[in-house]
């Protein structure tokens, strides 16, 4: 098999390319070539088929504010071929050997790409997280201030560097929500900057600080979701340049919409950490311009219209759907501002999966999968309700004029969805890591 474009996004660089592809592998890269068994229009852009490795999918226990099959199958309508999900908010939360093993067994035949799993860091697992990697996850979450749920604890700065000693001696990832509860308020109220002044960036800064110190005394990996104060960009740097093992990631969410233009009383928008102004924004996309940032993720935490309805903002579900528009989103604030689509892919494909060791993912390259996603950037539209594959069809971006749209998504070398006939299969597989004392590398899949 065959597919062809004229702008094929390979080795950081659009060209004219026929990828070829046999028993869902890629096998060669050639010349453009019209009579290749599928040919993009001029329109459309040939990528690798992107990895989101901040995914809150939520089954089982609470699959009615989302699940494995309408997750797996909004990550396909957004071209997201590879899905990292998180420890919580599933019941039970994948802290233990047990309860990974039940959320696998829960995704059986469920999966429309490919679905690899968090397991989770709380003060009653410490000293029992190698076994969670060893059973297949490819790293460990942690929160610095409450989760939010009550089966999920947060970890003190003791506990952070007790966790990362651990991890230390099989080289294991933690990834860490940082902020601090003792610089957070009490939220109520409709009014969104109020909600916002609630979490301030001093505590990002500041927790982000102390996963540095951390990682630093112990040698281990760490990483930083969903960072949303600019202010941190400069820790990362300096603790980048001294050798510190340090990675972070933002979010769609904060690179295209500015808290002086979100509406009041809207849950839809209400996030934590919060979407910020438009100046904190600015210098997020120096950080995502500059290298600092490693990768753009979802954070998709979707909740019931109840649970994210106004108007207390105090009171709403903290959690933002964007599994499936996260490139276009992001796609339609970088062309306004004059930013090329291949200084953003990067942060899409090579770098969240090199985050979690998933070797070539990512890639379009000989011996990498044949996932692919097509893209056709100067597409204009209005997202609508009815076009989102999620089981609670809410979204920050619903009735905005965007660019760009995934019009098909190929799984493994199979056409898995076009914009045009929706998804047509499920063939996703696990992908499991490797026991710790293999590095932790991701080259064992089994189907699910």
């Amino acid at each position: 098999m065959r597919i062809a474009a004229e702008r094929a996004f390979i080795d950081g660089a659009f060209s004219p390319a026929t990828v070829r592809f046999e028993d869902g592998v890629i096998t060669g890269i050639e010349r453009f070539d019209a009579s290749a068994d599928v040919v993009l229009s001029t329109a459309q852009v040939l990528l690798p088929g992107l990895v989101d490795t901040h995914v809150h999918l939520n089954e089982p226990g609470r699959t009615h504010w989302e699940g494995f099959a309408t997750g797996t199958a909004a990550a396909a309508a957004g071209g997201v071929t590879t899905v990292v999900d998180m420890p919580l908010n599933s019941l039970p939360v994948t802290t233990t050997v047990e309860a990974l093993e039940a959320k696998r067994t829960a995704a059986a035949g469920q999966l429309a790409v490919d679905l690899a799993y968090w397991g989770g860091a709380v003060p009653q697992n410490l000293s029992a997280l190698q076994p969670l990697l060893a059973a297949g996850a490819v790293g460990v979450k942690c929160f610095l201030a409450p989760s939010g749920i009550d089966e999920f604890d947060p970890l003190s700065i003791g506990d952070l560097e007790l966790a990362l000693t651990e991890l230390a001696e099989v080289d294991g990832l933690l990834i860490a929500h940082a902020e601090l509860d003792d610089h957070l308020g009490e939220a109520s109220g409709p009014v969104f900057t109020d909600f916002v002044a609630t979490r301030p960036p001093a505590a990002e800064v500041e927790a982000i600080r102390a996963v540095v110190e951390a990682a630093r005394r112990t040698g281990a990996r760490a990483h930083i979701v969903h960072v949303s104060a600019a202010e941190a960009l400069d820790v990362i740097r300096a603790a980048k340049a001294e050798g510190v093992r340090i990675t972070i990631e933002t979010c769609p969410h904060y690179l295209s919409l500015r808290a002086e233009e979100v509406p009041d009383g809207d849950g839809r928008f209400k996030c934590c950490p919060p979407i910020r102004d438009t100046a904190n924004q600015d210098a997020l996309w120096d950080g995502v311009l500059d290298g600092t940032i490693d990768a753009i993720v979802s954070d998709h935490s979707p909740a019931t219209l109840e649970l994210k309805a106004g108007p207390d903002l105090g009171t709403a579900w903290g959690g933002i759907a964007g599994l499936q528009t996260g490139l276009t989103a992001v796609w339609t604030e970088a062309r306004r501002r004059g930013i090329p689509l291949d200084a953003i892919l990067p942060l899409f494909t090579t770098g969240p999966a090199a985050l979690v060791r998933l070797g070539d993912r990512g890639r379009i390259a000989p011996g990498a999968p044949a996932h692919f996603a097509v893209f056709e950037p100067e597409l204009e539209h209005t997202l609508e309700e009815s076009a989102l594959e999620y089981r609670t069809k809410i979204s920050p971006w619903h009735g905005q004029r965007m660019h760009g749209a995934i019009t098909a998504t190929y799984l493994h070398g199979d056409e898995i969805y076009t914009r045009a006939r929706g998804l047509s299969s499920r063939r996703g597989r696990e992908v499991l890591a490797e026991p710790a004392s293999a590095g932790l590398d991701l080259d064992e899949e089994q189907a699910a």
